[in-house]
């Protein structure tokens, strides 16, 4: 029996649906959210990611700016624009768009964001506090997972739950989202030894490792939940020889699919719903920032 398909878009569209309600009260109350991306030069993955952003805020209620600087900009052009960003009273959140120009750490321009309007949880602020369970804005993609999660309605107390990847972003905070709920977390990599011995006797299995095909049917439990967090492009044929390329995720979706008892297809899965993060943290992060001046 086939796995159960997790269906992200249809997550996505119900929380974007509260998210608008909110926005709307926050607007009669004299509040309007405003996210403003910064994005450096043309990439276009990034350009295509930025007019979605534009539709979706737009169909939210949320005023969206992006902001966008010349490939040539070097760190204090950047560093500038987002302390400017900081300080306008009117922009309650802020990301920056990757990847940025190779002579750019963005470790760096991710660290001077204003930790509350920092709406994708990358300030090191942010991911510090999600260790001591009070977050000020948590990262997207791990926000994501526990969504997921908590649409299947396993209980996570007790579960055995194994994380493949340790990510700082992604990773690292699930595990301890997880464990944060009474799950016993067991935090692996794409380089522990023998790694089907601790997948297979996962419950839950969270992929988050950046290699795609890793986890295959070996890996995985009968029964396991499996959130698919990878994203990777690869080149394939198709049926008339050429070559294409695909997006598909950490796990080999066709083999694992017999033996899950529900899993996250890539596209479809995690993408959709930490899209949907991001817009939500949006509003958490003017809600904070309210009662920070209040």
């Amino acid at each position: 029996m086939a796995a159960e398909l997790l269906d992200g878009n249809r997550l996505a569209e119900r929380i974007q649906a509260e998210i608008r309600e909110q926005v709307d009260q926050m607007r009669r109350a004299g509040r309007p959210l405003k996210l403003v991306a910064i994005l450096v030069g043309e990439p276009p993955a990034s350009m295509v990611y930025a007019r979605s952003q534009a539709r979706q805020c737009e169909r939210l209620g949320i005023e969206y700016e992006l902001v966008q600087l010349p490939v040539e900009c070097d760190a204090p052009c950047v560093l500038e624009r987002i302390d400017e960003l900081n300080a306008d009273p009117a922009v309650t959140g802020i990301m920056l768009h990757l990847p940025l120009p190779p002579w750019i750490n963005p470790h760096e321009m991710q660290y001077r964001i204003d930790p509350y309007k920092d709406v994708e949880g990358v300030n090191p602020a942010n991911i510090g506090m999600v260790f001591y369970n009070h977050p000020i804005i948590a990262p997207c993609t791990a926000l994501a997972v526990i969504e997921i999660i908590n649409e299947t309605k396993m209980p996570l107390r007790g579960v055995h739950a194994v994380v493949v990847g340790q990510g700082a972003i992604v990773g690292r905070p699930i595990s301890v989202l997880l464990a944060q709920r009474d799950a016993t977390v067991t935090a692996c990599n794409e380089f522990t030894p023998d790694l089907a011995s601790h997948t297979a006797r996962a419950d839950l299995l969270v992929v988050a490792a950046g290699k795609a095909g890793l986890i295959t049917a070996e890996h995985v439990k009968p029964g396991a939940v499996v959130i698919d967090v990878g994203i990777n492009r690869v080149q394939t044929t198709d049926e008339q020889g050429k070559t294409v390329s695909r997006t598909v995720g950490d796990v080999d979706f066709e083999s694992v699919l017999p033996v899950a008892g529900a899993i996250t297809p890539v596209p479809g899965g995690v993408g959709p719903v930490t899209v949907t993060m991001l817009l939500r943290n949006t509003v958490e992060a003017a809600k904070k920032q309210a009662e920070r001046k209040a």
